[in-house]
């Protein structure tokens, strides 16, 4: 009832850490992990007479990220101090972008059952980041580490265009490979590197105008976006069903229980005071800037996945697990460079080689065979010398051990290379049909289901050398007589 008679409709806000060594306006670190207030100054921390200074690798890694959002870039932009109290907050304001958005609008393709579907961007801005409070170290204080302020922020708002946790999903999921693939963040939400806060209200099917939203704050998984919606869509359409007021507020998820719970009343634009900052002068995006950075633009999964899907003739599937990282997608174009047998590459891809990064929980960077070497087991394979299984039970746990580097001296020294000698095969054919005379007469009365009997007696009496195609062919020429 509740899905029939209301629309969902979700914005998100997503931060993500920018990659850069240093902070946004100082020379302090960035490194995660560090111990308490050991990456600070006098500029993290506000004392007075401090003055900040840009970090220009921080404005290449936005404007990067909007180029490939297909934003539309902000030549002249300036920071604005927005104005709030935190305690981890030191300077008493957080300084942001308010009215010059250094990327604006673009969009992000996300890929659902029913279609693909543009999700719209807002806008892009820059931002540093606020310190960390910490409740649960001491029983009578808050403990404060400052190495968090100032960090460099990218803050990605998309429209009110999304309608359904599922989609929220998959443009997450989309845009965290998107950072990945530029190395403008490594989109680790469960260090805090990339966070979401998710606006949500609900409103009756038809309705053009939005309904009172909710934000949830400080979602640190993909996984618990969705529950986190699933939950407040399904509490809001209570309300409603009520005829209860949905109030607009801040509100937060609790991952163990899987429900929201207030935390304050909703501030408006307003309430934040923003005012260009006195410190900081306006900076410009020069064109010259802008073309170097749009040359370092890496391929993107959506090109690389049309690419494989038109030129390779791979699956949709298969194309967007080789492209779900950018290592993997790497080690796939330099395998394809060195073999044309493009979906046997796939196959072995997503077959041996990810079981054993899974087995062995490393990624395909600590990969112990190259592709060089990939692309001679599957020459191996493909021109007919060895059978997949074979292949990949017997000379691939070879090669991914270190024991020896070329899969056709490993075949040759295991005697595993097949025959595709006629005459040979047809001596092993006969050794097996004189073996079983009583199948053999089973098979001309009709039961044609015992021809992989004798495909696998073949295959025992020759060690795996004869070729099993060719052994196919002769036996029913044999057994047809």
């Amino acid at each position: 009832m509740t899905a029939e008679v209301y629309e969902t409709v979700i914005g998100l806000e997503v931060h993500a850490q920018l990659l850069t060594k240093t902070k946004l306006f100082s020379a302090d670190e960035t490194c995660f992990g560090a111990d308490p207030n050991t990456q600070i100054s006098p500029v993290t921390l506000g004392y007075p007479g401090t003055l900040p200074v840009l970090n220009k690798e921080a404005v290449r890694m936005a404007v990067k990220m909007g180029l490939a959002c297909h934003s539309e870039i902000e030549f002249r932009n300036y920071f604005a101090r927005k104005n709030y109290f935190y305690p981890d907050l030191p300077k008493g304001y957080q300084i942001s972008q308010h009215t010059t958005p250094i990327c604006k609008g673009g969009y992000v393709n996300i890929s659902m059952p029913d279609g693909e579907k543009q999700i719209q961007l807002n806008r892009i801005h820059l931002e540093e980041d606020a310190g960390k409070s910490i409740h649960d170290m001491d029983d009578d204080f808050t403990c404060l580490d400052f190495n968090r302020a100032g960090v460099p922020l990218i803050e990605i708002v998309t429209e009110p265009c999304l309608n359904s946790p599922e989609e929220a999903v998959s443009f997450l999921t989309n845009l965290r490979r998107i950072l990945r693939y530029l190395a403008v963040c490594d989109g680790n939400m469960e260090e805090g590197s990339m966070r979401c806060d998710a606006n949500v209200s609900i409103r009756k099917k038809g309705n053009s105008a939005l309904g009172t939203k909710v934000e949830i704050k400080n979602l640190n998984s993909i996984r618990n976006v969705k529950r986190a919606i699933d939950f407040e869509v399904n509490r809001m359409s209570e309300l409603a069903e009520k005829n209860e007021t949905i109030v607009q507020q801040t509100r937060s998820f609790d991952a163990v229980n899987g429900i929201t719970f207030s935390l304050r009343s909703k501030e408006e634009a307003n309430d934040y005071r923003y005012f260009p900052d006195p410190d900081l002068p306006p900076f410009e995006v020069t064109p010259v800037l802008l073309r170097d950075i749009e040359a370092s633009i890496p391929a993107l999964p959506e090109e690389l996945i049309s690419r494989y899907m038109e030129k390779y003739k791979l699956s949709r599937y298969d194309a967007e697990v080789i492209t779900d990282d950018k290592e993997t997608a790497d080690y796939f174009e330099t395998l394809i460079s060195l073999t044309t047998s493009y979906k046997a590459a796939a196959n072995w891809l997503l077959g041996p080689v990810k079981s054993f990064l899974n087995e062995n929980n490393i990624s395909i960077s600590s990969f112990p065979i190259e592709p060089a070497g990939m692309a001679s087991l599957i020459a191996l394979v493909e021109n007919g010398h060895v059978h997949f299984s074979t292949a990949s039970s017997r000379i691939f746990p070879e090669l991914v051990a270190g024991i020896a580097r070329d899969p056709l001296e490993i075949a040759t020294r295991l005697n595993l290379i097949q025959t595709g000698d006629e005459a040979q095969i047809l001596e092993w054919v006969k050794q097996v049909m004189d073996k079983m005379p009583d199948k053999v007469l089973e098979y001309k009365k009709g039961k044609k289901g015992l021809l992989g009997l004798f495909v696998g007696e073949v295959k025992k009496i020759s060690k795996g050398q004869a070729d099993p195609q060719l052994t196919n062919q002769l036996l029913i020429q044999k057994l047809e007589k």
